[in-house]
């Protein structure tokens, strides 16, 4: 990644590795990454919102994270049960 927004959000994340939950992560809105192709081109593309944090969040797994590093202290995980009455959609203004 070659830049983030300041401006954040909370979304529930899910991951296969903690398929049975689900945590409340802070992400920025927007991100900026750089890749190289099998060509050895450099590309970069800008990401926003829900799409952001889904390549943030498959980003993190490169470096070896999952997405309980991001949550805030005394923030736990909740089961996805109780996920699903929560109520919040991946809904955006």
């Amino acid at each position: 990644m070659t830049d983030r927004s300041e401006e954040t959000d909370q979304q529930y994340e899910g991951c296969l590795s903690f398929f049975d939950v689900r945590g409340l992560v802070p992400r920025q809105l927007k991100i900026t990454v750089e890749a190289t192709s099998l060509t050895g081109e450099t590309t970069t593309t800008e990401y926003e919102r829900g799409l952001a944090r889904l390549i943030h969040h498959e980003i993190d797994h490169l470096g070896g994270l999952l997405y309980t590093a991001h949550m805030l202290p005394g923030v736990d995980p909740i089961p996805v049960e109780e996920y699903r009455q929560t109520g919040r959609a991946w809904a955006y203004e």
